[in-house]
């Protein structure tokens, strides 16, 4: 995690133990870059837990210093933060080969590839607490381009990431610092650098990493003055900074993930806060105060701000203080960032820009490929600060987001309301029963709504039992109206997001039944709503209604906020369509003409 401040840390007083840089032995073949590393990441996992966090650390410095000892032979590479620990033959061999193989590649990929062996070599939970995941050179030039769009001066320009982690985008922007300059003298360019490239991290050893890759980078610049780089990081919380209106660039791919706050700092945030805190809306929220006016604020983000609940002051701040002038969707996610399922987005804002149109682009990027932007239309904010934003999620989708935006009818103008499953089944287990008996009622859980859209009571999966017995005071757990079911959780490589069925009265009966909280519950908000649960069930099922609600989910949670907020259908004008029928493709004839994407008739 990164963040800032105004106190720095020496980069170069740490001390370390000496780790001679050995070769294998000639007789042994020489392992690929990708073999190196998949034998790294096995001796880390095969390391005791307490110990791994040291490790990833002491193999990372053998690998750079011998990648900088292949780029460098007048100057020695920074000293390391760390006390390092004598590593075992084999292992330092197949560090000093990763770093020196990747001697020969350029700066940028050779930095992407050792971070990334450093965040692979991580405790899983270490990584995952901290938001560790290095982010590939593709994206950080495409945001960079975004940027310079925008209008950053590269000559001018003063740079911050708040969250630099190993300097991914500050070893690209020095690059195009230094190349802006021209043929000036390196002296002045090393001091230049030295005076406008920031970054800030709150762990020291990724800030080590960051400042040796963006010395690299311009390394014959720095050779040929004689004068080492500055210190351009800063190991301290950005989150507790003070410094507003500093830079004309705040670029970087901010953690992510919920955070229980101080007081202290929950207040500061306050105004982009809405009940849990998400680490990448802080970085957001910060890198607006950070921005002078006019500037950029160019992130690397999750979508789910989009349309959470959670981040809907966020998406007011944003409205009110930085709106976006690019946004480009990360089409493909397996190979993009290991490990990391949420959908991404990159975009940039303008701090104390007018509301305008703004591009929409789709890139998908390939290993060792430029990202190429695919274009899908233009986005517009919504009238409402606060509410989600639509988007196309594909670039043939971009004609059916402008569409919702203008499309005013919601779920409960068909006169419904949305709550999720009241039971919690862990919290009652001593309460699940494997068949009926008194004061039980049947347990209706995800599994019992189909792929297909149908209701088929089920609890086959482990764990799951299909009758609850009820307390005296477990009453608020019975559901007694008929109501639509619909999956909570789908991911957006599924066929389809929405997943209903309508939950029959005839099944409900007398006694009442109790849904688990992985469902969502479309409840009739009075006896007559304007448009039947089964017919509900159906619209949503169809491609048209999937569609739509891609254009605002941003996570794998089909949240009751997004469901309340999406663009519906006159309930009238749905019913003259459709007249008497009520099938499944006369229902998804009529949506897709009522979506604007094809013909009634």
């Amino acid at each position: 995690m990164a963040a800032a401040g105004d106190q720095a840390m020496s980069l170069d007083g740490a001390s370390r133990a000496e780790a001679p840089t050995q070769t294998l032995p000639a007789a042994q073949p020489t392992l690929s870059p990708a073999e190196l590393r998949a034998v790294l990441r096995s001796q880390s996992k095969a390391t005791v837990e307490r110990t791994q966090l040291n490790f990833a650390e002491t193999i990372t410095v053998q690998a750079v210093t011998a990648y900088w000892d292949r780029l460098s032979t007048q100057l020695p590479v920074k000293a390391p933060p760390i006390e390092t620990r004598t590593l075992a033959t084999a292992a330092r061999e197949a560090a000093t080969q990763f770093g020196q193989a990747m001697a020969t590649r350029p700066v940028r990929e050779a930095a992407f590839h050792l971070g990334s062996l450093y965040t692979a070599l991580l405790p899983d939970a270490w990584r995952s607490r901290h938001g560790v995941y290095y982010t590939p050179p593709a994206l950080v030039d495409r945001l960079l381009d975004q940027a310079q769009a925008g209008g950053t001066n590269w000559a001018r320009a003063h740079v911050l990431d708040p969250a630099a982690g190993a300097g991914a985008f500050l070893v690209a922007a020095a690059r195009r610092m230094v190349d802006a300059l021209g043929n000036c003298d390196p002296a002045v360019a090393v001091q230049n650098l030295g005076a406008r490239l920031r970054g800030y991290e709150l762990d020291p050893f990724s800030a080590w990493l960051a400042q040796v890759f963006i010395e690299a980078e311009v390394l014959p610049q720095v050779t040929a003055s004689g004068r080492r780089l500055p210190a351009v990081m800063t190991v301290c919380d950005s989150l507790a900074t003070v410094r507003e209106d500093a830079f004309d660039l705040v670029v970087g791919n901010p953690p992510f993930g919920r955070q229980t706050l101080p007081p202290e700092t929950r207040a500061r945030f306050a105004r982009s806060l809405y009940g849990h805190a998400n680490l990448y809306g802080l970085f957001m929220d910060l890198a607006v105060r950070l921005a002078k006016p006019e500037g950029l604020v160019a992130f690397l983000t999750p979508s789910s701000f989009l349309a959470g609940e959670y981040f809907k002051n966020l998406r007011g701040l944003l409205w009110r203080e930085a709106p976006p002038v690019a946004l480009d969707f990360v089409s493909l996610r397996k190979g993009v960032f290991e490990d990391v399922l949420q959908e991404t987005i990159l975009a940039t804002y303008r701090k104390g820009g007018r509301r305008a149109p703004a591009p929409v682009s789709f890139v998908a990027p390939q290993p060792g490929e430029p990202a190429r932007p695919e274009a899908a239309g233009q986005f517009s904010l919504p009238r409402k600060a606060t509410a989600p934003w639509f988007l196309a999620r594909h670039a043939d989708e971009a004609n059916l987001a402008k569409r919702l935006r203008a499309m005013p009818k919601r779920l409960a103008d068909w006169g419904y309301t949305v709550s999720t499953g009241p039971l919690v089944w862990n919290r009652h287990k001593a309460q699940l029963r494997d068949k009926p008996e008194a004061d039980a009622v049947p347990l209706v859980w995800a599994e019992s709504v189909t792929s297909d859209g149908r209701f088929v009571f089920s609890a086959v999966k482990r764990n799951h039992k299909p009758y609850l017995r009820l307390e005296s005071d477990d009453g608020w757990l019975v559901v007694r109206k008929p109501c639509v079911l619909l999956q909570r959780t789908t991911a957006k490589e599924q066929a389809r997001r929405l997943i209903a069925a309508e939950m029959p009265a005839s099944f409900i009966g007398k006694s009442g039944i109790t849904v688990e909280n992985h469902l969502n519950m479309l409840l009739p908000a009075g006896d007559k709503p304007a448009i039947s649960p089964a017919l509900l069930a159906t619209f949503l099922n169809t491609v048209a209604a999937d569609r739509a609600f891609r254009c605002i989910s941003g996570s794998v949670a089909v949240s009751a906020y997004e469901l309340e907020n999406l663009p519906l259908p006159d309930p009238a004008e749905l019913k003259q369509l459709l007249g008497r029928r009520t099938d499944a493709a006369s229902v998804e004839k009529a949506a897709h003409a009522l979506y604007g994407e094809g013909d009634a008739a």
